[in-house]
């Protein structure tokens, strides 16, 4: 909880980024970019294969 001291707010360094860590933002990039990679496939198969 942020507490005032001499007239300023002071946090945490967890409280001034208001985010926890973990895993969340590797899944999210490895699920976006597998999907792209996933999306790309497709177009490329619908517009280029021979």
């Amino acid at each position: 909880m942020a507490t005032r001291r001499h007239g300023q707010i002071t946090e945490t360094p967890t409280e001034a980024r208001q985010a926890e860590p973990g895993p969340s933002v590797l899944a999210l990039l490895t699920v976006s970019t597998g999907l792209a990679v996933l999306i790309l496939g497709i177009v490329w198969f619908v517009f280029f294969r021979i």
